[in-house]
């Protein structure tokens, strides 16, 4: 097994930066190439991955190959988990070794769409825990990272959370992210909705288990709403169906700014530490630090919050 060190850490965090904002310049180019495409009406080149809410495009594949090969040139002994490559059947197991876990494009539909939030987010893996996180969106050129016990960061300097935790009494003063996602069956739309409007609604004006969050936002990146929650934009986000490649980065950028990220609501306990079997296992919430009070510690309202929110909503099994 490849051991790392510290130091080692610090470079790999530099050059997945470095590679990120490589990345980005690729990630603008194809934004707008589609774009012109569209506007053109010539739109062969854009591809459907399950429904026209999902699409894949060759930008995706073109960042993914870039990422891949300066990695493999780089660090030729480090395993690769990458969405592109996932698809095409190339699904090594998870082992102790360190593994970057890439989304060469996370918010695709965005990228289509020139609407701003999409990234390409950069994890690395040791000993099966997400251990670095580099999340850049150049859309705004905001660049969010971390290293494990080293905090996490906006654009290099700015530590994470951008202000004080403060408290969070109940979900019914939170902001919610949350994502349609692009398994649109029936079945998965109806559990979805009954959630969202459980979340939103209001308990006094006839909605049953209403909590009335103060609203839900659908940011349309996994990679990005960690950011968010990492930030204190957001104080919860929510979602089944995303795969490591969306989360591993956003897990290591959370934690290090005092979020707390947990698995389904059959895990057990809810302690905050990122299994293997939360990092693969396609259902997360994620809850922002928050404010010591007299009555409870941080870390004890953030377990609450947890439970109290997977009392207000309907899981199922990801396809």
């Amino acid at each position: 097994m490849t051991s790392l060190a510290e130091s080692d850490l610090d470079d790999i965090l530099e050059f997945s930066i470095s590679l990120a904002k490589k990345a980005g310049i690729i990630i603008l180019e194809g934004s707008k190439a589609i774009r012109e495409r569209l506007g053109a009406s010539n739109s062969e080149a854009i591809n459907s991955k399950i429904n026209s809410v999902d699409l894949v495009t060759e930008w995706d594949v073109k960042v993914e190959e870039v990422v891949n090969n300066e990695i493999k040139e780089r660090y030729p002994t480090f395993g690769f988990i990458g969405e592109e490559s996932y698809a095409k059947g190339i699904r090594p197991p998870l082992t102790d070794d360190p593994t970057f876990c890439v989304d060469p494009i996370d918010g695709t539909t965005n990228f289509i769409h020139g609407f701003p939030f999409a990234c390409i987010s950069i994890g690395l893996i040791y000993r099966k825990k997400p251990v670095i996180g580099v999340i850049y969106n150049p859309f705004l050129d905001q660049l969010y990272s971390a290293v494990s016990t080293k905090g996490a960061y906006l654009n290099r300097t700015t530590r994470l959370p951008l202000t004080a935790p403060s408290p969070l009494p109940s979900i019914s003063s939170a902001l919610i992210g949350v994502e349609w996602g692009s398994s649109r069956s029936a079945p998965i739309m109806e559990r979805k909705s009954r959630s969202f409007v459980r979340l939103a609604g209001n308990f006094d004006e006839g909605v049953v288990g209403g909590r009335m969050a103060h609203s839900l936002r659908s940011i349309g990146s996994a990679a990005l709403n960690y950011c968010f929650v990492a930030s204190g934009s957001l104080d919860i986000y929510w979602e089944v169906g995303c795969w490591p490649w969306d989360v591993c980065a956003g897990i290591v950028i959370a934690q290090e700014a005092g979020a707390f990220v947990s698995g389904s609501s059959e895990t057990s306990p809810h302690d905050g530490d990122v299994t293997e079997e939360i990092l693969t296992g396609r259902k997360y919430i994620v809850v922002r630090a928050i404010g010591d009070t007299p009555e409870e510690s941080g870390r004890v309202a953030q377990v609450r919050t947890v439970k109290e929110f997977y009392e207000s909503i309907e899981e199922w099994d990801p396809k």
